[in-house]
């Protein structure tokens, strides 16, 4: 798969009329910090931030940034704040396809090429998928079309019945990593979108049978494995594989297209996995 323009983020607002401080206020609950420990952080004052929070005081747009920061505020909630205390979005939100962000596509694109014959993905705040490589598409085999078209979703592809989840055979653990994964997104970023993906595929029947988390041996005699993370074990061509999964992001993005962006990697929990893996490439 190759990149692909990602799907349109839901962007929160400030209530109407209120202004920047209930959000703020929101956010410094959220991270469990107080007034006083926001105040010094952010070289101000509490009685300063109690004001801003409660509309009596309307904080600079250098002072909006700066508390976003110390409250670990993703980008595209910052610029919700700054509209909210009436200034401009600091941050762009470029489209994948713009040229301006070549650079990028291109090594995402060597990156997760790179990683083959391992699965990997790039996939956007809603977990859209806009890059894949040979592994992804390996383990795909099979999956409808429906779901792989015209942009396909990660958290419906694994979740699925008519896709991966039948073959999961530890679907019960993999499925609540996940969706304990999107209510981590959920509380984060406050998507109207990710709320109604994550209602849809947590209300997804699972599969009768091995899918549903019933044991299965591998096709290959080998000792007892100890995972060192929860494997996601699905079978492909007859033979059970394992993998555990990792998530990297960007470091201090300043654009909103880009601080959604994931690349996952999906690493081999187990030698068979890694030996079958490597032999289809040999």
């Amino acid at each position: 798969m190759t990149l692909a323009a990602p799907g349109p983020a839901a962007t929160p607002t400030a209530p109407d009329g209120k202004g920047a401080g209930p959000l703020l206020r929101a956010w410094r609950e959220r991270r469990r910090v107080s007034q006083l420990e926001l105040a010094l952080r952010a070289d101000s004052s509490a009685r300063h931030i109690s004001f801003v929070e409660t509309g009596r005081a309307r904080p600079s747009e250098e002072m909006v940034l700066r508390l976003a920061e110390h409250l670990d505020v993703p980008v595209r909630e910052r610029n919700a704040l700054l509209l909210a205390a009436g200034y401009a979005p600091h941050y762009p939100e470029t489209p994948l396809d713009d040229p301006a962000l070549d650079a990028l596509r291109d090594g995402m694109e060597r990156l997760i090429q790179g990683y083959e014959p391992y699965p990997a993905l790039v996939v956007d705040a809603t977990y859209t998928v806009v890059a894949a490589n040979r592994g992804i598409a390996m383990l795909l085999e099979g999956v409808p079309e429906s779901l792989l078209a015209p942009a396909p979703n990660a958290m419906r592809l694994t979740l699925h019945p008519d896709g991966l989840a039948p073959r999961i055979r530890n679907l019960r653990e993999w499925r609540g990593h996940l969706l304990a994964q999107m209510e981590r997104q959920i509380a984060l970023h406050r998507s109207a979108a990710l709320r109604e993906l994550y209602e849809e595929v947590a209300a997804y029947p699972a599969p009768a049978g091995l899918g549903a988390g019933e044991p299965a041996e591998p096709s290959e005699a080998s000792e007892p494995v100890v995972y060192f993370a929860l494997p996601m074990r699905i079978e492909h061509a007859g033979r059970v594989l394992s993998f555990v999964s990792s998530i990297s992001t960007f470091n201090t993005p300043m654009d909103v297209t880009v601080a959604e962006l994931a690349i996952e990697t999906f690493l081999p929990a187990d030698p068979a996995t890694a030996k079958y893996l490597n032999s289809l490439v040999s």
